[in-house]
C-alpha cells in the first residue's frame, strides 16, 4: 500500500484524539476549577526505501497547569489560590489535588469539598471546624479562625514540574508523585471570597476545533487522492486481455 495512505490515516487518527480533547474542554469552560487537557504531538520517522516518511503520532494528553480567571462570590467558605499550588482532597484513590476550592462544612464541623471529600491540611489530616462556632475567616495563609480561634489551616500543595497527571472527575487531578507543602505564601496563597474558573479560553478552543475539522478534510481528501492514484497504477501496469 502506498505510504501516503499510511500517513493520511495517521493525521486523521491524531487529529481525531485532538478534536475529543477540544470538545471536553469546551464542555467544561464554565466548570469551576476545571484544568484544560492539551495534546503533544511528536513525529515517528519510518524508513521506507531511501526515502524517509513521518508519521503523525496520536499524540500524547496531558493537564494544562495554566490558571483560570478567579471570580468573586463573596462566599466565606469559597477559596481561590493566588499562585501555582493546588488544595488537596482525599479520595478513595488516595490524596488528589484540585483548584476548585468551594468548601463545605458537614453538621459534625468536617470542611469538605462540594463533591464531599474531606479538605486537606498541609500534613494531610482532614479540617475539622465548630459547626456552631462561627463565621470562618481564612487568611491568605490558609489559617482557619472562629471566633478568633485558629482551627487549622487550608494545605496548598505544589506539584512536581515531571510529574504526571490524570483526571479525577470533573475538577482534581491524580498524581504519581506526591504534593510538597507550599512554605511560601505570599507568592502562593489563598483568598478567601473567591472561586477560579475553567482555565479554558472558549475563543481560542472554537477556532481549534475549525481548524481541526478543515486539516481532518484535507487528511480525508489526501487519502483518497492516494487510493485513486493508486488505483490507477494498477491499471496502467496490470495485465492485459
Amino acid at each position: 500500500m502506498s505510504s501516503g495512505i499510511y500517513v493520511g490515516l495517521s493525521a486523521q487518527i491524531a487529529l481525531d484524539r485532538r478534536l475529543a480533547t477540544v470538545a471536553n474542554n469546551v464542555a467544561n469552560m464554565n466548570t469551576t476549577g476545571f484544568r484544560a487537557e492539551e495534546v503533544r504531538f511528536d513525529t515517528v520517522l519510518s524508513k521506507l526505501g531511501t526515502r524517509e516518511v513521518a508519521y503523525s503520532s496520536p499524540g500524547e494528553t496531558y493537564i494544562s497547569r495554566q490558571p483560570g480567571q478567579v471570580t468573586y462570590t463573596g462566599n466565606t467558605l469559597d477559596v481561590a489560590i493566588d499562585g501555582d499550588g493546588w488544595f488537596a482532597i482525599d479520595t478513595a484513590a488516595g490524596p488528589a489535588y484540585t483548584r476548585d476550592g468551594r468548601m463545605q462544612l458537614s453538621e459534625s464541623g468536617d470542611l469538605l469539598s462540594v463533591e464531599g471529600h474531606a479538605i486537606l491540611d498541609s500534613g494531610g489530616a482532614p479540617i475539622a471546624l465548630d459547626p456552631r462556632g462561627g463565621e470562618v475567616t481564612i487568611g491568605r495563609d490558609g489559617m482557619l479562625t472562629q471566633d478568633g480561634r485558629q482551627m487549622g489551616s487550608l494545605g496548598v500543595f505544589l506539584l512536581p514540574d515531571t510529574a504526571k497527571l490524570s483526571r479525577y472527575g470533573d475538577t482534581a487531578i491524580l498524581s504519581d508523585q506526591e504534593g510538597l507543602p507550599v512554605e511560601d505564601r505570599v507568592a502562593n496563597g489563598v483568598k478567601q471570597g473567591y472561586v477560579e474558573g475553567a482555565n479554558v479560553n472558549p475563543v481560542l478552543e472554537m477556532t481549534k476545533l475549525i481548524m481541526i475539522s478543515r486539516t481532518f478534510d484535507s487528511a480525508a481528501s489526501a487519502v483518497a487522492e492516494s487510493e485513486d492514484t493508486q488505483k490507477q497504477a494498477i491499471q496502467a501496469l496490470g495485465p492485459t486481455s
